[in-house]
């Protein structure tokens, strides 16, 4: 991703072709990112695990949020819808990797399997977030161009991870039924704070 990249040419690209390529890249992407956090977490242990894990996940969250909204170069509803429709395919490319060869080559530990092993739950849960995440992401892009023309794919990621840390650090001091001082609460505090950091992105635009 450009650090910061300059919006020219056309916005808002959500044809057909350019939906389903992004879907399919994306969701290629995802399998190779749970691939190898059930690696890490089968392998490893300890403190060498959490920050492989961390890492993983960073490295997971910062293309599935931002990715659709930069090929869709969202401007208005329509990019970012569009940036949505790559979450969703995504999501679905992802899920047919995880039936077919996943969740059959033995990577998965008992602990994986609690989270990600049983398809009732899972992956309805999994299409949510992988819709949910590009379509604020590329909202949060087209803020950026509505300030100052450009975006900048780190300030946003790092906005967002602001502000999921300050919804980590606060379900925990107030006691939120099962959060704590772990990667598990900071990965789901990440949802949320994605959404501050949108709803932050927007003020002081002018709307037409």
């Amino acid at each position: 991703m450009d650090s910061a990249a300059e919006l020219h040419g056309d916005h808002d690209v959500t044809d057909v072709p350019s939906i389903v390529r992004g879907a399919v890249l994306l969701g290629l992407f995802e399998a190779v990112i749970v691939l190898l956090l059930s690696l890490a977490s089968r392998l490893l242990a300890g403190p060498l695990e959490t920050i492989a894990l961390a890492l993983l996940l960073l490295l997971g969250l910062a293309p599935v949020t931002l990715l659709p909204g930069i090929w869709t170069r969202a401007r208005t509803i329509e990019g970012i819808a569009g940036a949505a429709g790559i979450g969703l395919g995504a999501a679905f490319m992802f899920l047919l990797i995880d039936v077919v060869l996943l969740q059959n080559i033995g990577t998965y530990t008992n602990r994986w399997w609690q989270i990600g092993g049983s398809n009732w739950w899972y992956h309805p849960v999994w299409w949510m977030a992988g819709t949910f995440l590009p379509w604020l992401g590329a909202w949060l892009l087209a803020n950026q161009a509505g300030r100052n023309g450009r975006i900048s794919a780190p300030a946003a990621f790092g906005t967002a991870l602001g502000f999921a840390a300050a919804v980590a650090v606060v379900v925990v001091l107030i006691g939120f039924p099962g959060a704590g001082w772990n990667l598990p609460t900071f990965g789901l505090a990440f949802l949320p704070g994605l959404a501050l950091a949108t709803i932050f992105s927007s003020l002081g635009i002018r709307r037409g």
